[in-house]
C-alpha cells in the first residue's frame, strides 16, 4: 500500500540516492534538494534540484477495482504519474554541464526504485508494501511547457531535464462496507392499503 505520503517519499528518495552516489572528488560542494517555486529565486550554488511541476492521473489505468487486503476491501487506489524537473546548478557552465550529465547517467542506473529504498526516506517506514516499486523514465517536455515552468525562475533559466515517475498508487484507508446478506423477503403486493 502506497500511503498518502508516497509522493514525498519518491521525491526524497531520488534526491538522497543522487546525494549518496555523488562523486565528491568531482563535485565536493554539491547539494541535492527538493525545490518549490520560491527556491528558484535564490538557488543553491552547486548541486541538483528536483522540482515536482506536475501530477497527472496515470494514463494506462484510471478506474481501479477496490483494493483488497486479506478479507477487507478498501476504496480504490489513485494511480498517478509524478513529473519532476531535474536541474543542475553551478557557478561555471562547464561544471554545471558535468553535473547534469552525471545526474542523468546515475538516474538511468536506477530506473526502478523498490520499497526498500522508498521506505527509508520519510518518517513512515511503511509507505510502500514490500512488493511495490516505481519506474523513473526520461521524459520529453515541450519548449512551451519548459518555458511555463521557468516563468517562476526568470531570468535564471538553467539546463534541465524532465523525468516521470510512473504508477505511484495512493491507497485509501477507508474500508468498504459490504451490505449484509438478505435472510427474508417481504412481499406485500397483495395487500390493499386504505
Amino acid at each position: 500500500m502506497a500511503s498518502k505520503f508516497a509522493i514525498a517519499s519518491v521525491g526524497q528518495s531520488i534526491a538522497n540516492l543522487l546525494a549518496s552516489a555523488c562523486p565528491r572528488s568531482d563535485f565536493p560542494d554539491a547539494e541535492f534538494q527538493l525545490y518549490q517555486a520560491a527556491n528558484f529565486q535564490k538557488p543553491m550554488r552547486e548541486g541538483i534540484s528536483l522540482y515536482l511541476y506536475k501530477v497527472d492521473p496515470a494514463n494506462n489505468i484510471r478506474n481501479l477495482p477496490p483494493r483488497i487486503s486479506g478479507t477487507r476491501r478498501f476504496r480504490p487506489s489513485v494511480p498517478i504519474d509524478l513529473h519532476f524537473l531535474l536541474t543542475a546548478w553551478a557557478q561555471e557552465g562547464y561544471q554545471q554541464l558535468r553535473l547534469l550529465g552525471w545526474a542523468m547517467r546515475e538516474i538511468e542506473n536506477l530506473t526502478t526504485l523498490g520499497s526498500g529504498v522508498l521506505n527509508q526516506q520519510g518518517p513512515e517506514a511503511d509507505a510502500f508494501l514490500p512488493n511495490e516499486s516505481v519506474d523513473i523514465i526520461l521524459e520529453t517536455i515541450s519548449l512551451q511547457d519548459l518555458t511555463n515552468i521557468w516563468e517562476v525562475g526568470k531570468p535564471a533559466i538553467q539546463p534541465s531535464v524532465s523525468y516521470v515517475v510512473r504508477m505511484v498508487r495512493l491507497d485509501s484507508e477507508i474500508e468498504m462496507q459490504d451490505a449484509k446478506l438478505a435472510r427474508t423477503r417481504d412481499f406485500n403486493y397483495a395487500e390493499v392499503l386504505r
